[in-house]
């Protein structure tokens, strides 16, 4: 069974940096698309960026040029850097999990259960 952690939410003003980190552990996680997606209150799930195992990278256009996906394949790792935070950023972040090289949100079978980012102006 695979398994997903995030960490890294927390509390930052507008301008300001963080970095989430989400571990993935019971399969093989080398050839996974690897995405994060957030959920703002009353609002739709959207992904905010993905990966592939060879670093093919997507960010919706709200956070493009401000956040980072990146991963680490051989620490089962990966990583969402956000710089520049907004206040519209904020919202649970949560980290998925697929096998599919390109997914659709329905093909993202594991899911990690979300960190919180709250971005105060």
């Amino acid at each position: 069974q695979v398994q997903l952690v995030e960490s890294g939410g927390g509390l930052v003003q507008a301008g300001g940096s963080l970095r989430l980190s989400c571990v993935v552990s019971g399969r093989t996680f080398s050839r996974y698309t690897m995405g994060w997606s957030r959920q703002a209150p009353g609002k739709e799930r959207e992904f905010v960026a993905t990966i592939t195992w060879n670093d093919s990278t997507y960010y919706t256009d709200s956070v493009k040029g401000r956040f980072t996906i990146s991963r680490d394949n051989a620490v089962d790792m990966v990583y969402l850097q956000m710089n520049n935070l907004k206040p519209e950023d904020t919202a649970v972040y949560y980290c998925a999990a697929s096998s599919k090289f390109t997914p659709s949100m329905r093909d993202y079978n594991y899911w990690g259960r979300g960190t919180q980012v709250t971005v105060s102006s």
